[in-house]
């Protein structure tokens, strides 16, 4: 499946689960580990961990997919699931505004703007 596609079936898993401020970021042309990534924040641990269970759920039943790696269940602050080309990470709201991925990874430049050594 399609990395664009894919983010935005996570995207309407997690919205349909009741996930708040979900947004769809494209890091294609700055990073090597991924094409998208699918940022979403839960209330508390209870629902972090229902949002992650509920993408892991559904896209195994439907589309045949698992994660090829999932971190952060234990603590449910942060959880990420890493579906390859496609990274999900759902955050508390406190962890979220900390970490502020949407704006690390704005201000990152192009992989193409980074100047090469000969």
């Amino acid at each position: 499946m399609d990395s664009k596609i894919l983010a935005e079936r996570i995207k309407e898993i997690l919205e349909n689960k009741k996930a708040t401020d979900v947004e769809i970021i494209e890091v294609t042309a700055k990073t090597i580990i991924a094409e998208q990534f699918v940022i979403a924040t839960g209330s508390s641990t209870t629902q972090i961990k229902a949002l992650a269970e509920e993408v892991n759920f559904v896209l195994k039943k439907e589309d045949e997919l698992t994660p090829d790696h999932i971190e952060g269940v234990s603590t449910a602050r942060w959880i990420l699931l890493d579906y390859r080309d496609v990274i999900v990470h759902i955050f508390h709201p406190e962890e979220r505004e900390n970490y502020s991925l949407e704006k690390l990874w704005a201000s990152r430049p192009s992989s193409q703007d980074i100047p090469t050594v000969d």
